[in-house]
């Protein structure tokens, strides 16, 4: 077919040399074209198609803290000798901005966990994580979680720490350097639980307003969140 259009174009104009300037440019031009689609377009797409992918992937987050990871952040904090501030770190507004929620998980990443396994009931721990290990197996059969990396590494720390704890028949009388290493697996996930637990809060808060409203009324580290909506006052 572009034989034949410039084919035409020469009976008409009878000019090949005004034909071979502009086969060239062409010719040259298609390895920037090349550039361009592969490089910028594609990865564009690609980003919205990640992004985009990562959005329906919290609604398996969502169930994850439904099913269990409320529930293991409880339990986690009962080992923490500064559970309190926490609890004041994490209560969540309605009008937090973005800049509220980068600067929280900024301090969340460099906290220093101070966690003591004797403080509570390890046990406690080792029976729960136990009872959730089938719901958190199927999580994995998703192969779409692999995707959102630090997810995927939350659900490696709370499957090592489910099986360091599963192995031990005595969890009572052990030696002080096994405590110590049961501690730091424990302050492993709990820092990835919190962090992927806010990142979480502020999906809900830019994208689902009624399920964000429904998670503040649930928040685990208010101690005065009440499920029930308040009558409004005059």
């Amino acid at each position: 077919m572009s034989a034949i259009v410039y084919w035409i174009h020469y009976l008409i104009f009878h000019d090949i040399h005004h034909i071979f300037i502009y086969l060239v440019g062409d010719i040259a031009f298609v390895f920037i074209e090349v550039l361009l689609v592969t490089l910028i377009m594609h990865n564009l797409l690609a980003h919205r198609e990640k992004q985009s992918m990562l959005k329906k992937l919290n609604m398996v987050i969502g169930a994850f803290f439904s099913e269990a990871g409320k529930e293991i952040i409880g339990v986690f904090a009962e080992f923490d000798t500064e559970a309190s501030s926490i609890q004041r770190m994490l209560i969540v507004q309605k009008d937090w901005s973005k800049a509220e929620f980068l600067k929280i998980s900024t301090r969340l990443k460099k906290r220093d966990y101070s966690l003591d396994i004797k403080k509570s009931d390890i046990g406690k721990l080792k029976n729960l994580l136990i009872a959730k290990r089938g719901f958190l197996l199927n999580l994995l059969e998703n192969p779409n979680v692999l995707e959102h990396e630090k997810f995927t590494n939350l659900l490696w720390a709370t499957f090592h720490l489910t099986e360091e704890l599963s192995a031990r028949n005595e969890l009572l009388n052990i030696p002080e350097s096994d405590a110590e290493h049961l501690a730091n697996d424990i302050k492993r996930a709990y820092r990835l639980l919190l962090l992927q637990w806010l990142a979480y809060m502020q999906h809900l808060k830019n994208d689902y307003p009624y399920l964000f409203s429904l998670a503040m009324r649930t928040n685990p580290f208010d101690e005065d969140a009440k499920v029930q909506l308040q009558p409004l006052t005059t």
